[in-house]
Parts: structure tokens; sequence; C-alpha cells
């Protein structure tokens, strides 16, 4: 079996903890590098959150490097109330035993990508797009050796969850998100229009939770955390029912299970001069308007399956 080699750019973050353990458990993925970004919590919490997880995950194989700490032109911008002050919700923070690899995400990306054959590695963006802008920037002969570049980060019929039209990952850098969809590079999109689908039930989390390994614990334990910040935040009116949504798995489940979701071709720009709109995801389908249409955009999850993914990837190890 042929693995896909994949490097995960994140900034833990609750979510990004789930993508985390159901990437660190998948045996079908060849998990090259986890790279840390500023969004969720300053970059310095998201490292270690990454070195953290890795940890629980019994990973040590897979280096973490710390990449950049503000956008490219803005004001670092945090999501805290949404994550917890320390990123990763209830969990009691600690120095993991080790650190994190010597050199800069960006670096690292542009390394493990021209390394390697053309379009076989695939990155994962699950934060602000802020590393791989730069390492575009750093070496423009990237777009063309990328492999799919999966990105959590949009909104379009769904609205924004930071302001109105725009959703957090894209509002926090826009100026990177217009960088990186105007390189060409294969550029997939899972927006909040198909993440909002993905809902961890009380019935998810509990399986999760009756799995009973450090994995499982720690992703149950990111959901519990959501479960109860949204009930305060955003007033789901029975989160028996519906649940918080659980955005950043999708792109890594994507690239297990193409099949989970429904993709259209598309052009997407993003807004970057209004205040008012800043982040706003301009998904265009109609190639009379678009012209070419370079981009794909998520329009539908199968929840079911995705955490069918989760669980299996945090289930108990058998042994031979």
């Amino acid at each position: 079996m042929t693995r896909q080699a994949l490097i995960i750019d994140c900034d833990p973050g609750v979510d990004d903890a789930v993508a985390l353990m159901l990437a660190f458990g998948s045996s079908e993925l060849d998990l090259l590098a986890v790279t840390a970004v500023g969004g969720n919590v300053p970059v310095e919490k998201t490292a270690r959150n990454a070195r953290m997880l890795r940890q629980i995950a019994g990973r040590l194989d897979v280096p973490v490097f710390m990449g950049a700490d503000r956008p490219l032109r803005r004001e670092p911008a945090g999501a805290g109330e949404f994550h917890g002050a320390e990123g990763l919700g209830d969990m009691t923070p600690f120095e993991p035993d080790a650190p994190c690899a010597e050199g800069h995400a960006a670096d690292a990306i542009i390394e493990l990508v021209m390394g390697r054959p053309e379009e076989s590695v695939a990155v994962a963006v699950l934060g602000p797009l802020t590393n791989l802008a730069l390492a575009l920037r750093k070496e423009p002969r990237l777009a063309g050796r990328l492999g799919p570049v999966a990105i959590m980060g949009g909104a379009r019929s769904e609205g924004g969850n930071i302001t109105a039209s725009a959703e957090f990952n894209i509002w926090a850098d826009p100026e990177a998100a217009a960088e990186v969809l105007a390189t060409g590079c294969d550029a997939v999109l899972f927006g909040l229009d198909a993440t909002h689908q993905v809902r961890a039930t009380e019935a998810r989390i509990a399986a999760l939770e009756a799995a009973g390994t450090p994995m499982a614990d720690a992703a149950a334990s990111m959901m519990r955390f959501s479960q109860r910040v949204e009930r305060r935040i955003v007033g789901w009116p029975s989160l028996s029912e519906w649940g918080p949504p659980v955005h950043d798995p999708c792109p890594v489940a994507w690239l297990l299970r193409p099949d989970l979701f429904q993709l259209k071709p598309c052009r997407i720009a993003v807004e970057t001069e209004s205040e008012l709109t800043r982040g706003h995801t301009a998904v265009e389908f109609r190639p009379s308007v678009a012209g070419s249409l370079p981009h794909r955009w998520a329009v539908s999850a199968d929840a079911e399956g995705i955490f069918a993914l989760i669980a299996g990837a945090v289930r108990p190890r058998r042994t031979i």
C-alpha cells in the first residue's frame, strides 16, 4: 500500500488536536512533519501543544517545527475563548520530553516537498496560511511541486464565525490566504459550509470516551470542552442532537477518504482591503463569471464516516 505523504500545518487548538490524533493514528498516512503557526494561541503555545499531542500519541518519530508568530501584515489575533487560554481546552499543559526540530516551519515545508517526487506531498493547513505563504514566497517552484493543499478555511452559505462573513483562519491572515490561492497550487477548501455538518454529538463523544486510550481520551476531552464553550457562547439549542462543529479533522479525513465529501470546482478570492468584510471568501462556481475554476470547495461532509475514521485512529492497538 502506498501511503500519502503529509505535512500538517496547524495552530492547536482543540479541533486541531482531534485532527492530529486522526493523523497520528492513521497508518495510511506517512506523516512527515507537523508545522506550527500562531493562530488560536501564540506560536510558542501551538508548537508546545503539537509536541504534547505528539507525545500522547506516542509519535516522537514525527518532527514538529515552529513557524510564523504573526500574520504577513496584520497584528496577531487569537481565539482563546473557543480553545482555552493554553489552546487545548481543559488539558493541563506540560513541557513535552522532545523539543521542536531545528529550523523554521516554512523552510521545513520547502525541504520536505522539494526533496520528494512532484505532487507526492500533501499539506493539510488547519490554521492561518502564513507558514505556507512564506514558503511559497521563498521558493515559488513549490506551487508546482505540492500535492493537494487541503485547507480548513473559509465560509460561503453558512456565513462566518469570527465576523458576519469570515471564518477565523482566513480572517486571521487574509493576505496569506490570498497569496496561496493565487499560486496555482491544488487548493481544496473545507469551509464552514462543510465543517458545520460535522458535529460532536453526545453519542459520538461517548463512543470515543469508551475506547479508553490516551489518544481517545485527548480527543474526547477537546470535544467536551467545545461542547461547553459552544453552549455558552453560541447557544446551540440541543447539544445532545447537534453538538459543536469539529472543523479541522475534515482536510485529514478527505485525504484518507475522499468519498466522504462532495467537492465543487470553483474560483476563490479573499477580501484583504475592507475591514468590514476582511477575510471573506468569494466562492464562484460559474465558469462564465470566473473564467477558469482552479480551486475546489467542499459543499457536504459525511459526519458519521468522519467520526468513524477518528474512532478507528484512536482505538486500542492490537498486538500479535
